[in-house]
């Protein structure tokens, strides 16, 4: 009897699984129901993980394809599992609650070749269980050998990321997404999802999908040709109106190995392209994707933190505007805030509006399409939750609902850690907050907004009151002294304004009302 090798959501690629076993593919809606999914997000898992199994058919392998109701760990005891094997997940959240059938002896995990780092890699560059992207990043490029001429970086530097900061305002112009014509399949699981999941998060246009290996391969030249030459200067550039400008979309099929990292880092190591776009690339690919699954792996998805931080909020009470009614919702996650944020989520994230065009335009965009890039996300998102003190695990809970390439290693690390500065220095040397100085700098977000960059945007007083309240916990991160005494020179009528301004924005979006320049209240002198 051949062997039953069980294949995972995102492991949608032949290179991951063994020759000699009959594929078993498991369509679990418990788990595809744990949380209210962006619709995108659930029909791009399910429409490839069906392409993927007929995909296999088609090559000559034996396949079985199951759906079920129940969670995956309870339908897997239903298929003899002294023969079961499979690639350990990436995901903790699916490889923990295979424990029983681990430990018994029943699975048998064996090693993912879609990373390029282990966990030793991570342990080379730890100190003191304190760990920093950019030593990770310098130690893979030696080790493996990319970007490097003998024991030189190619160009003479490991990162150029200070030529990747340019404003975009209109030229060059962007490359157009490219469009997938659903088939047959696809077609069945957006009807699915519209009946179905009809009631969770955000909007479905199924054109917007790469739905197989084709697809996977003409988004990957579309990004090589037409997205990366520009990538790296405009790298961290926003637009109201172009939501991708030069950015590439494979984080999602990449995180489903539709594309194996280890390929796309050589293909783009060899393109003839700036330095500057193929390191900034590169870096996100081998650097910060690596790094964040280590880390998330190493703190056992920062359950195991040696560190004290505040006590999180227990009431997630944001469910209630995300799905009123949802038994199968987990609530279930590490919740340290090292800033002591336990605002609930407002429901501006939700869609609702909230006056400030620039959080406005991105959650629209994270509606329409699940998905902004990389930016979007740390410094209008993140940025705006973090001075509006909102608790760190309900903004990441928001992510893994809201972008078609989360996944809980990749929100955990980048929401948790360092968007919302949740995990205090674990990884990251300062929170990432900025004014509207910063937004209107590297957008045109405030060019369409009823307030005005340097006169009345309220995002400039949340920074200043942001500081202002958690100086004490700031006091001695050496990449903040300067802004620290800024604040410590910032007179008293400014300093009751940022804390009035404050407490009316929380208040203002917490009630789901618009904030309105006309009623930005004033401080005491």
């Amino acid at each position: 009897m051949k062997k039953l090798h069980v294949v995972g959501m995102d492991q949608l690629n032949l290179e991951l699984h063994p020759e000699d076993a009959t594929l078993v593919f498991i369509e679990s809606y418990a788990e595809l129901r744990r949380r209210p999914y962006h619709k995108t997000r659930l029909a791009f898992l399910m429409t490839n993980y069906r392409h993927f199994a007929a995909e296999c058919e088609e090559s000559g392998r034996d396949v079985r394809y199951l759906k079920t109701q129940k969670p995956i760990h309870e339908a897997l005891k239903e298929l003899e599992p002294s023969q079961l094997t499979m690639v350990e997940p990436a995901e903790r959240e699916l490889l923990q609650s295979l424990d029983d059938l681990i430990s018994s002896g029943a699975l048998t995990l064996l090693p993912h070749s879609g990373w390029l780092t282990t966990a030793e890699d991570l342990r080379a560059v730890e100190k003191n269980f304190f760990w920093k992207m950019d030593s990770f990043y310098r130690h893979v490029r030696k080790r493996t050998g990319v970007l490097m001429d003998g024991d030189q970086p190619v160009g003479g530097k490991f990162s150029f990321d200070t030529e990747n900061r340019k404003p975009w305002r209109g030229d060059p112009e962007p490359p157009g997404l490219p469009e997938f014509e659903p088939d047959e399949i696809t077609q069945e699981v957006v009807d699915l999802i519209n009946t179905q999941f009809a009631d969770n998060f955000g909007e479905l246009d199924e054109r917007n999908i790469p739905q197989h290996r084709a697809d996977a391969q003409r988004l990957w030249e579309w990004a090589k040709n037409e997205c990366l030459p520009l990538f790296g200067p405009y790298e961290d550039a926003m637009s109201s109106n172009e939501k991708n400008l030069f950015h590439t979309r494979i984080s999602a099929i990449l995180n489903v190995h539709r594309l194996m990292p280890k390929r796309v880092v050589a293909e783009v190591e060899a393109l003839e392209i700036p330095i500057q776009s193929k390191e900034g690339f590169i870096r996100q690919v081998l650097g910060w994707r690596e790094f964040v699954f280590q880390i998330h792996r190493t703190t056992d998805g920062f359950r195991d933190l040696p560190i004290p931080y505040g006590q999180a909020r227990q009431d997630a009470g944001y469910w209630e505007w995300a799905q009123k009614d949802a038994p199968n919702v987990v609530q279930d996650g590490a919740t340290p805030s090292a800033l002591k944020a336990h605002q609930p989520l407002p429901p501006a994230f939700w869609g609702q509006k909230s006056g400030l065009n620039c959080l406005d335009t991105v959650v629209r965009h994270v509606i329409e399409d699940a998905y902004s890039h990389h930016i979007t996300r740390l410094m209008i998102l993140g940025n705006l939750a973090t001075l509006l003190s909102i608790e760190p695990r309900e903004i990441t809970d928001w992510f893994w609902i809201a972008y078609i390439d989360s996944w809980d290693w990749v929100v955990e690390p980048n929401v948790l850690g360092m968007a919302t500065y949740g995990t205090g220095p674990l990884f990251t040397t300062k929170p990432y907050v900025a004014g509207a100085n910063y937004i209107s700098k590297m957008s045109d977000f405030c060019d369409h907004c009823a307030f005005t960059a340097g006169k009345d945007c309220p995002v400039t007083r949340l920074y200043w009151s942001f500081l202002s309240r958690n100086q004490d916990l700031l006091a001695d991160n050496p990449r903040l002294r300067p802004v620290i005494y800024g604040l410590k020179k910032r007179k008293g009528a400014d300093l009751s304004k940022d804390q009035a301004v404050f407490e009316w924005t929380t208040n203002t979006l917490q009630a789901g009302g618009l904030l309105k320049p006309e009623e930005m209240p004033e401080g005491k002198s």
